[in-house]
């Protein structure tokens, strides 16, 4: 009924009026244009997806894949439990050694690495979307190295249960930043998008 009440003008100025409309045949459109507008297509947020092993050229998979060992080198002192009790793993960080030395050379190392990669690279739309997001993923993982760091100072046992209470953190710490540097740089490598829990979510959001 509403539909017909809104109608019956146009039917009637048509009638009386018969050379305007068809003079200006437009108006009729144009009309039935305002009255019924177009619903608006909601847009979606662009997040990192992996396309397989084309998703991403070869220099940003080397650059998204180097990038991982920055959380990595920073968090090093968190394996001084592990590597003394388990071989295979120094024979794996052993070709490290050189760069983790010059990492930890200067003590402002890390937090000039966490400048340029932010700066530079993340908020830098000249490089590509993969590259920023395993970049900002990474940053964010060493961010989160903070909490474990406070803990340890604020609590620094001597022995007893308190001291396996820390050696088990700082090794859960340290294998788990192993496994993000293994599954993140690999993945990068073979040009898919590493998503770590978590992490991830968080680095969607800084990446514009």
């Amino acid at each position: 009924m509403a539909m017909s009440n809104l109608l019956s003008p146009l039917s009637f100025t048509v009638k009386s009026f018969p050379l305007v409309s068809l003079r200006h045949p437009s108006l009729l459109t144009l009309t039935t244009k305002l009255r019924c507008p177009k619903p608006r297509e909601r847009r979606r947020p662009f997040t990192a997806q992996s396309k397989g092993s084309n998703s991403a050229d070869a220099p940003d998979r080397l650059i998204s894949a180097v990038c991982y060992f920055y959380p990595f080198f920073d968090g090093i002192q968190y394996g001084k439990y592990v590597l003394t009790q388990f071989t295979p793993i120094q024979l794996l960080i052993q070709p490290l050694v050189p760069a983790i030395r010059v990492f930890k050379s200067f003590p402002f190392n890390g937090f000039l690495v966490f400048l340029t990669l932010y700066f530079v690279v993340v908020r830098n739309s000249n490089f590509s979307r993969y590259v920023r997001f395993n970049t900002m993923q990474a940053i964010v993982l060493d961010v989160l190295l903070i909490f474990p760091d406070l803990l340890e100072r604020s609590f620094n046992p001597r022995d007893g249960p308190g001291l396996d209470l820390v050696m088990s953190l700082d090794s859960t710490v340290f294998l788990f930043l192993l496994v993000c540097l293994i599954y993140g740089s690999s993945s990068c490598l073979l040009g898919q998008v590493p998503r770590l829990p978590i992490i991830a979510e968080a680095a969607d959001r800084q990446v514009l």
